[in-house]
């Protein structure tokens, strides 16, 4: 096993982490089953790094009681690697050796797509600085939140057979694809029949995909809202909504291609005004509808929550239900694939013009229409239980290049601090300032009114 030695700085930088979400150390007097926990913990949430060889700091005394040799640890790697159930995958295990203090052994761990139980049989998620151990249900949950255990494939105690059987989507469905078999053998071979009490039953997959009316039949919610908001602001208030949000029902495919298009109503022409002039916004149709179409494939339909689509006057926010499945992570987005509803994803993709063409591609598709038109990449975020997917528009272009082809286009007009930041999409006041002082000492620009107070500067060309 590796052993690198580390110097000063790095040391007082591991002895200086806060122990949170990510980070925790420990003495090398725990017991392996104790540690065991606290690993476990970590590969059931976001991952993280533990140090083992390191005095708590509220111990009294050296904090660095490392091991003497790699021997020493054996029997706590011994019980991480072999007792856990299952075995943690991908783990990167060094040996950290300080300088007349021993061994520290690192353990990284990564955020794991399985759902694992120390050798006593129990299970840890990590929350913040602490592990909490959970049962029954919120295990269940656990395993669907990872894509481990697929809710999709779930049986509905409230659907019969014949609910789907004779569903005009499913026959529609089977005659687009070109299929001659009978609809319940349909249904078996494509996995949306689920065995419940010796007898094969409709799963949620089935009645995502085939019911008439899914939000009606879900024991969860499964629709998306969609509104249409009059501010730029993080927070809005429910009189800048332009109307009440439209709430978008049906089959999962009806939703993708009804949610396009109430989006596409809503920006197409898509303004704000400032000092009575119309300013245009522009977004690429094909990067919005491949991240729609991203959130309502990739859910967790486990939780009781719909879809929301925002739109405000400066960018689009798509929140969908769930954080990132398996081992994904806002780092690795555009590099690996995997599916939280494999099956949905799948029959989709295989009718003849798909709402979902290039498998895992979305994202880079995305990126690159809106690097076309000449706008940040998108934005990701993962909330307590939600993955939030920001669309800026805000120029790729400087704040300096922004001003200067506002002029260009539009002769003799002027224009505000405040317009700046909506037309660029740059949230930080400071750099909006430096970029206008930069250009009035170029006399590229000037001040419309040398005697207007400073929050009415307007500039115009110079």
């Amino acid at each position: 096993m590796e052993v690198r030695a580390i110097d000063k700085d790095e040391l007082n930088s591991i002895l200086s982490l806060n122990e949170d979400h990510f980070n925790d150390v420990k003495s090398k007097r725990i017991a392996p089953a104790k540690l065991q926990e606290t690993f476990v913990a970590f590969a059931n949430s976001d991952g993280g790094d533990i140090y083992i060889g390191i005095e708590d700091q509220k111990q009294a005394g050296e904090r660095v009681v490392g091991f003497f040799g790699q021997e020493e640890a054996n029997g706590i790697i011994s019980t991480l690697l072999e007792d856990t159930i299952p075995a943690v995958e991908n783990l990167n295990i060094e040996f950290l050796a300080v300088e007349n203090k021993g061994l520290i052994l690192h353990i990284g761990i990564p955020k794991s797509p399985k759902v694992h139980y120390t050798a006593g049989g129990d299970c840890y998620i990590r929350v913040n600085a602490s592990k909490r151990k959970i049962k029954g249900d919120r295990i269940t949950q656990l395993g669907y939140s990872k894509g481990a255990e697929p809710y999709e494939r779930k049986a509905l105690d409230n659907v019969d057979l014949e609910d789907i059987a004779d569903s005009e989507l499913l026959a529609k469905y089977m005659e687009r694809v070109g299929t001659q078999l009978e609809k319940e053998a349909f249904l078996r071979k494509q996995r949306l029949l689920t065995k419940k009490n010796e007898e094969r039953v409709p799963n949620v997959g089935a009645v995502l995909l085939f019911d008439e009316e899914p939000q009606a039949t879900m024991e969860t919610r499964c629709a998306v809202k969609v509104y249409r908001l009059r501010t730029t602001e993080t927070e809005y208030k429910r009189e800048q909504l332009e109307e009440m949000p439209i709430t978008i029902n049906g089959d999962v495919e009806t939703v993708i291609k009804k949610t396009i298009e109430q989006v596409a109503k809503y920006i197409d022409g898509a303004s704000f005004q400032d000092s009575g002039k119309i300013i245009q916004l522009s977004y690429p149709a094909e990067a919005l509808k491949e991240i729609l179409v991203n959130a309502v494939i990739h859910r967790d339909y486990s939780l009781n929550d719909d879809i929301h689509v925002r739109i405000f006057n400066n960018r689009i926010e798509i929140q969908s239900p769930g954080k990132l499945p398996g081992y994904m992570t806002i780092n690795n987005l555009y590099d690996e694939r995997f599916s939280r509803n494999p099956n949905v994803v799948r029959m989709l993709h295989n009718l003849p013009d798909p709402v979902n063409h290039d498998i895992g591609e979305g994202l880079d598709t995305a990126k690159n229409e809106l690097k076309k038109a000449g706008l940040v990449a998108p934005v990701f975020e993962e909330k307590d239980n939600a993955f939030l997917v920001t669309i800026k528009h805000q120029r790729i272009a400087s704040v300096e290049e922004v001003i200067l082809q506002f002029f260009e286009e539009n002769p003799g007009a002027s224009i505000s601090n405040k317009l700046i930041r909506q037309l660029s999409g740059e949230d930080d006041m400071q750099k909006v300032k430096i970029a206008l002082q930069k250009l009035r000492t170029n006399g590229d620009i000037k001040l419309e009114d040398e005697n207007a107070t400073a929050f009415n500067y307007r500039y115009i060309k110079g």
